[in-house]
């Protein structure tokens, strides 16, 4: 009888039975796919996916392997097998389930061309057991596609549906594996609360929460867009905006919505996708507050699953292997996991995405997304949306203009509004006054930051905002600098000491990049903004006035935001184009935050990025070609990067504990768990920075590939990295 998985502190007879495992995966990829109408096809990719076990070659291997891990990867190949029976028995519908089989251990294989293509790997002998087990398994292949055909869009549908029955298999195998060689970690993945069980949370408290509330002017349209939201929950399943200015109270009546959303129409789960980690750790502890640690995953680069945040121990193992496959019921993550991963080839990245079918997709602050992937991201969220039984909501202040019209084809179709009238709402949530200053020099701008006792500044790049803090902390107290140049543990420190000051009343100067506008909650009554986009002017105007207390205090709208042009002028690309594109619009507009003024801004932008809307061409090679089967899975993969410019993570032991965790680098086996604990304490960098460190002995790498920072001259406490400025850099101290 063959196996296909053995422990050593079992008796052979207890081994793992091979047609056991395949049944039991099939069951469970059935399970999976069956949320958008393909269980046959998940039931038949189970049933085939490890058939190659049974040669004698890999249960020879099995034999020596258990019990002795040293002898690593077995090196033969057990995946073609199946992927050839299925190719064999229809080439067609075989094929889709061959680019699964074959891609379940290493990824999913481009159709043809250089490489371990799928038209090679069908090209090797199948082993005769193989054919033999297969029969003894008895299924025919599904034969019917079970999503909406467009022919237009079929190439890309096609792959779509390839990559979500790839993460049905490869998720349903590796917990049954699991569930066998790691019976600990398979009773942690007990089923977590249900929707229902959320809403029984959630809305006791939210009702405490707004019925406590002071009966301002924000907090009554705060309760109306509630209202709506809650109102609007019953819609039929689809595509949604949520079109609020900020302050309106967006993240706690998106989650209304999308609970009783979720109750009503049978979805299992609550995504919400965010840009940025900073927003993602401040809502996900307001969700934590209201469902408790066992309903939110937090998922991302910067989250220490061994720290406190995720609760009691078995809520922190929970919570690292529902990371695995998104199995929780409200997942927070970034917009980049999200989407990379809806293009991935990989298996660990695909692993989740079956998980996002039936389920309620929150696009926090949907106008960021990024334009050269913009008609690829549309396209993922169309099919969700048309396919997959997924709601999505595009939850942002400034609603771009996605949706469909005569100028921009490819907008989605039938997105509906939650509440009733966004441009009334946006007249009567108006807290701030923009006023364009024009040019301003250093000096000028600085004297004027300084005549302010509370004010943010908000500049396009990093040397813009040092320069200004350089200026302006000589002569003028309390004054702070942010930017992304310090770790994200250190920023944390001083915003919480930013925060501080403004609750107190004291004074407080900030000058920021731009990483402080998109949800960041401070409150400013002043904030000036360097020329950008009229996203950007609207998120800048969010930090001002936010509870409106000033408007209510003086009525009308007493916020002053301030948009201003840097003596040394705009950097070219992104910040040089939104900035003209505003400009453009302001033409037109008094009020640069007025709906309309943000829609056409839009348009704009849109028009005039023309082909750079898929800029690396990934729906065209998902065209004629894919639709005869040959799909470049490897490619777009390595073409679909949220971030163009590539940058990398250097190491910086602030303290003790980061030293610590650094000093241990080189001693352990594996060190996964170790760098994402560092991941608070990086800051990323261009390659070309990187090297320079390395070569002058500032940067030492561990392990061989891990940079550190040694030198911590050029880590200043009030500005983090600054490598390129000689003020912040001992040249002796480069020397080796």
């Amino acid at each position: 009888m063959p196996f296909s998985h053995g422990r050593s502190d079992l008796p052979l007879h207890e081994w793992r039975p091979l047609e056991k495992h395949l049944r039991d995966a099939a069951e469970l990829a059935s399970g999976f796919a069956s949320v958008f109408g393909a269980g046959n096809w998940g039931r038949a990719l189970g049933e085939l996916h490890d058939i190659g076990k049974c040669k004698q070659a890999f249960q020879e291997y099995l034999h020596r392997v258990v019990g002795n891990p040293e002898h690593g990867p077995s090196g033969i190949d057990h995946s073609t097998a199946g992927a050839r029976l299925a190719w064999e028995r229809d080439e067609n519908w075989g094929r889709i389930l061959a680019y699964v089989l074959a891609g379940h251990h290493a990824g999913l294989p481009d159709g043809r061309g250089s490489g371990p293509t799928l038209e090679r790997r069908l090209e090797r002998e199948l082993p005769e057991c193989a054919a033999d087990m297969a029969q003894a398994m008895g299924k025919e292949l599904p034969d019917e596609f079970p999503v909406l055909i467009n022919q237009q869009r079929f190439g890309f549908q096609l792959a779509f549906f390839i990559r979500m029955l790839f993460s049905c298999l490869v998720d349903a195998d590796r917990l049954d594996t699991e569930a066998f060689m790691d019976p600990e970690n398979a009773r942690l993945r007990e089923q977590p609360p249900g929707m229902a069980d959320l809403a029984s949370r959630f809305f006791p408290e939210l009702d405490r929460l707004v019925s406590g509330a002071p009966d301002s002017r924000v907090n009554r349209l705060r309760r109306k867009v509630l209202e709506e939201c809650q109102r609007a929950a019953d819609l039929r399943t689809g595509l949604f905006s949520l079109t609020v200015p900020t302050g309106g109270g967006k993240t706690l009546s998106s989650l209304a919505f999308a609970l009783r959303h979720a109750r009503s129409h049978g979805l299992k789960r609550i995504m919400y996708v965010m840009p940025y980690t900073s927003i993602i750790e401040q809502n996900a502890a307001v969700f934590r507050s209201f469902l408790g640690d066992d309903a939110v995953l937090e998922h991302h680069s910067s989250f220490d699953f061994d720290a406190g945040e995720q609760g009691e121990s078995d809520n922190r193992e929970w919570a690292k292997l529902a990371a695995e496959n998104w199995d929780a019921p409200l997942v927070a993550t970034t917009a980049v996991q999200f989407f990379e991963s809806l293009f991935s080839s990989r298996p660990g990245k695909c692993r989740k995405l079956h998980n996002l079918a039936g389920s309620v997709v929150v696009l926090d602050e949907a106008q960021m997304l990024p334009r050269h992937l913009l008609l690829a991201c549309l396209e993922a969220l169309r099919e969700l949306s048309s396919n997959y039984g997924t709601s999505i909501v595009l939850c942002t202040a400034t609603q771009p203009a996605l949706s469909r019209r005569e100028d921009f084809l490819q907008g989605l179709n039938g997105v509906r509004e939650i509440v009733s009238d966004p441009h009334q709402l946006h007249a009567e949530l108006k807290r701030t006054q923009v006023v364009h200053l024009g040019e301003l020099s250093d000096a000028d701008l600085t004297e004027q930051l300084a005549e302010e006792e509370q004010v943010l500044c908000i500049t396009n790049t990093r040397g813009h905002a040092r320069t200004l803090y350089e200026i302006l902390k000589n002569g003028t107290e309390s004054v702070y600098h942010l930017s992304a140049s310090m770790c994200p543990v250190h920023r944390r420190e001083k915003l919480e000491e930013i925060r501080e000051a403004l609750r107190r009343g004291e004074p407080c100067r900030v000058v920021s990049t731009q990483l402080v506008e998109a949800g960041v909650d401070v409150d400013f009554p002043v904030v000036y903004r360097a020329a950008t986009g009229i996203d950007s002017v609207a998120q800048a105007a969010g930090r001002c006035d936010r509870e409106g207390r000033l408007t209510e205090e003086r009525g009308g709208a007493a916020g002053r935001v301030y948009v201003f042009y840097p003596e040394q002028g705009l950097p070219p690309g992104h910040f040089r184009l939104t900035a003209d594109t505003s400009e453009e619009v302001l033409r037109h507009y008094g009020d640069p935050l007025d709906p309309e003024a943000v829609e056409m801004y839009f348009r704009h932008l849109f028009w005039r990025a023309g082909s750079e809307l898929d800029k690396n061409n990934i729906l065209y090679k998902l065209g004629e070609d894919a639709k005869n089967g040959n799909i470049p899975f490897r490619e777009i993969d390595s073409l679909f990067r949220m971030i163009e410019e590539e940058k990398e993570a250097i190491v910086v032991p602030l303290d003790s504990d980061a030293e610590k965790m650094v000093n241990s680098l080189p001693y352990v086996t594996h060190p996964g768990a170790l760098l994402r604990r560092l991941q608070p304490y990086t800051v990323q960098v261009h390659a070309r920075w990187l090297h320079h460190l390395a070569a002058g002995g500032a940067v030492e790498y561990v392990r061989d590939r891990i940079p550190v920072l040694r030198n911590r001259d050029i880590y200043s406490s009030e500005l983090g990295l600054c490598p390129e400025d000689p003020a912040y850099r001992d040249a002796e101290s480069l020397i080796v």
